[in-house]
């Protein structure tokens, strides 16, 4: 108790007696916050407020005490007593709540108070009595901000040095009082800074982290970082109207604080509304300079009243003509605000300057020649022209092709592309016989071949008088150059190939070949061509054009309907076999294609739903014909077939697959092949991923199929396991197969839960509810439903894959 009673001399009262005397006890209770508190000056110290020299009266009111009375401010506060620091002195001084002139409980730590100061009877030491709290100064609602400014007269003998002062200069000066009036003013007044003024100029020049201004005040340019621009960088350009400060670094001036200005605003020159007229005497050097420091070199001899010579530079020339000496010219007279100086602008050149100077007017072409043209004038567009067309057609016959230029260099070292040969026209002028050139630029339609007939017009240049036939248009093709039709059976990038009209081979051609959009090219087209033949003996298809002709007017097709593998595809299918055609082998024959010791055989009483469909020309007793009923099995017998053979020309047969067709007599040389074929494609999705997926079907080396969702029939969303029917097709450009036109045949089964393990299953058996080893299920919180009410009201369902409630 005595350690916790002790306190520093700062804080124990002077008239505290000594902690041995005051009165302990073993069974004082502890303390707590429960318990009422006793005062603290009854715990720690005894005093006696009528010890005082104030003869124990309380405080007074400020300034009714005769005592002098100083001022200060709460620094400590206990229960009893605290501590003042003076404000006016330094010093701090013990009081007594008893000497507080109002409610102790609302007297705090800060406040200021007023008091007399005496002296303790028992230690002599300075107390404060009589304490009055200070109330607070209350300021006005209404705030009012600024700072405090003096203003000092002064006259033009108070300035030292006798300069000019402006407003905004910088100065310092000595405060002088009038002793007789008490008037303050300034005297001594010597000038530290003038004040900085805003200049305007333009942006004549931008590099890489700086540019100059052409200021507006001098005839002088100025240096300006881009630091110092204010605003945003990237809108500045040559030509802008801006205003800076000038300062001075490292002995030179820059512009600083460089703000943009509406554009227009800063004005150079002033130019006349009156025209003047005059002679050129000196022109502008064509080839610049360095030692040549004049802007404006030109001369114009002005006849005033005084004869006078006007300056003008490359830029006053408002025709862009060239001008020479002795030219007469009409221009504006331009004055720099600067240095008044005068520059003659806007020149035009007078029509009559020509009849003064003999010169001679030429029209051609802008073209890129030694000679060097002057004066230059723009005409309408179509005025040169340096051939003439004759009015009139005539009809030849080609007796040379003309070929195309090729794009490729003719050697790595020369760029220029080899120009094509021209091709050469017969026809007769008059009873003439005569020849004429033609280009393929000059081609009106499809291109021409020896012997056709064609309708032209003659062009003549005017410099050389050479002739050449212009605006062919073919008019008849030759009757002895033999065409072939075929069908497109392959396209690749730049090439493909064409089915001859007899089925059995492919012939290759370019697509510079065919006459027409290529786009427009599909597999399966009827196309008619020429053949040649190219490097190595090999023949190719050239001349291709697109025709509507039937190739096979006298094809036959049976009805009949087989089914069949594919023992070896297509050529385009599969590239390094050597035949083109494909071949089919039957494996199941139409039902009416069966032979009659078959029929025999099958008993009357069979069962309706496994046999076919019957011959309605059996029911109707007709005879059928041999062609129809054949003693000769058609099993394992293999057919060719061809892009024409196929019902879906973009489909792409692989080997082994099945498929049914008719068999149809096609070509001059009646070949038996298989026509109108349909693959027979099934397969199981095996995976849908976002926007494509997968079916278990064995194509090439792949055993898995590609598909887009857009291939799938009817919207129908797949899922893993559903039976598909679909076609492949081959892309030309990659060689890859993919799937389309997919139909599901059925769905695939459903995911079944799998069952618990019977090793769980007799784990829970076995628990009882008394076992108290045995896993509990402890509630944290109740569920709630979507309207927060506890539990669930909507029964639950077990959810299908696929499927959207």
């Amino acid at each position: 108790m005595a350690n916790l009673c002790s306190v520093s001399s700062d804080t124990v009262p002077p008239s505290a007696p000594p902690p041995q005397s005051l009165p302990l006890s073993s069974t004082t209770p502890s303390w707590s916050k429960k318990q009422k508190r006793t005062p603290l000056y009854q715990r720690s110290m005894s005093f006696d407020p009528n010890l005082l020299h104030n003869n124990g009266h309380n405080g007074y009111p400020n300034g009714t005490s005769a005592a002098l009375r100083e001022t200060g401010i709460i620094e400590k506060l206990l229960a009893s007593y605290g501590f003042i620091q003076c404000s006016e002195r330094q010093a701090r001084l013990f009081f007594h709540c008893s000497q507080y002139n109002g409610n102790l409980q609302e007297l705090k730590v800060g406040d200021d108070v007023e008091f007399e100061v005496s002296s303790d009877r028992r230690t002599g030491k300075p107390i404060a009595v009589k304490l009055v709290k200070i109330k607070p100064e209350i300021l006005p609602e209404e705030r009012i901000t600024g700072q405090e400014v003096f203003y000092l007269t002064y006259t033009p003998d108070d300035v030292d040095g006798n300069c000019h002062l402006e407003t905004g200069d910088k100065i310092n000066f000595i405060i002088d009082t009038n002793k007789h009036t008490g008037a303050v003013s300034a005297r001594n007044i010597k000038l530290l800074k003038k004040k900085q003024m805003r200049c305007q100029g333009v942006v004549c020049a931008m590099k890489e982290a700086f540019g100059f201004i052409e200021r507006g005040d001098v005839v002088k340019e100025i240096f300006f970082h881009y630091s110092e621009f204010k605003g945003d960088l990237e809108a500045l350009q040559p030509g802008d109207d801006v205003e800076f400060t000038i300062k001075d670094r490292n002995g030179k001036e820059v512009a600083t604080d460089v703000r943009l200005l509406p554009q227009g605003t800063v004005i150079f020159e002033d130019i006349s509304i009156e025209y003047f007229e005059g002679v050129v005497t000196k022109v502008i050097p064509k080839l610049s300079n360095k030692s040549q420091n004049d802007p404006l070199p030109g001369r114009i001899k002005v006849d005033f009243v005084i004869p006078k010579e006007l300056p003008f530079g490359d830029k006053d020339t408002k025709s862009k003509v060239t001008l020479l000496e002795g030219d007469h010219v009409r221009f504006n007279i331009s004055t720099d605000r600067r240095d008044k100086l005068e520059r003659a602008t806007n020149i035009e050149v007078l029509s009559d300057s020509f009849g003064f100077t003999d010169e001679s007017r030429e029209m051609d072409m802008l073209s890129s020649q030694r000679n060097h043209a002057i004066r230059i004038k723009k005409l309408p567009k179509g005025t040169v022209s340096f051939q003439t067309q004759s009015d009139n057609c005539f009809v030849g016959t080609i007796e040379k092709e003309a070929t195309l230029s090729s794009p490729k260099a003719s050697s790595p070292n020369k760029g220029k592309e080899k120009e094509g040969e021209e091709g050469i026209i017969s026809y007769e002028d008059c009873g003439v016989k005569l020849t004429i050139p033609y280009h393929t630029k000059d081609l009106e339609g499809s291109s021409p071949q020896i012997g056709d007939k064609v309708e032209f017009s003659i062009c003549e240049v005017k410099r050389t008088g050479f002739q050449s036939a212009v605006s062919l248009k073919l008019l008849g093709r030759n009757s002895s150059g033999k065409r072939y039709l075929g069908y497109v059976a392959t396209l690749k990038d730049n090439f493909g190939f064409i089915e001859t009209s007899n089925h059995d081979k492919e012939i290759f051609f370019h697509y510079s070949e065919y006459c027409g959009d290529v786009d427009g090219l599909n597999l399966g087209d009827v196309v008619e061509y020429n053949l040649s033949k190219g490097k190595g003996n090999k023949i190719s298809a050239e001349r291709v054009n697109k025709t509507n002709a039937v190739v096979d007017p006298d094809c036959e097709i049976d009805d009949p309907v087989y089914w069949g593998k594919v023992v070896r595809p297509l050529r385009s299918v599969d590239p390094t076999q050597n035949e083109y055609q494909g071949l089919i082998e039957i494996t199941e024959e139409a039902e009416n294609q069966k032979p009659t010791e078959e029929k025999a055989e099958e008993t009357p009483d069979a069962d309706a739903d496994t046999d076919p469909d019957p011959d309605p020309a059996a029911e109707s007793g007709t005879e059928i014909s041999k062609q129809e009923t054949p003693s000769v099995s058609m099993m394992g017998q293999v057919f060719p077939f061809g892009i024409v053979g196929m019902a879906n020309k973009s489909d792409c047969l692989q080997k082994g697959e099945t498929v049914k067709f008719q068999l149809g007599i096609f070509g001059q040389n009646k070949l038996t092949m298989a026509c109108n074929i349909e693959p027979l494609r099934r397969g199981t999705v095996e995976c849908v991923k976002d926007q494509f997926g997968f079916i278990n079907y064995e194509v090439g080396d792949s055993k898995k199929l590609f598909f887009h969702v857009k291939e799938v029939q009817d919207g129908v969303e797949l899922q893993a396991g559903d039976e598909v029917e679909f076609s492949v097709i081959l892309n030309q450009r990659t060689g890859k197969c993919s799937a389309c036109n997919v139909w599901r045949v059925c769905e695939g089964p459903k995911a079944v839960a799998a069952p618990r393990p019977d090793r769980l299953v007799n784990r829970l058996k076995s628990i009882t509810l008394d076992d108290a080893s045995a896993p509990r299920l402890m509630v944290v919180r109740q569920p709630k439903g979507p309207d927060n009410t506890n539990g669930f009201g909507v029964e639950r369902k077990i959810r299908q894959a696929g499927v959207i409630d």
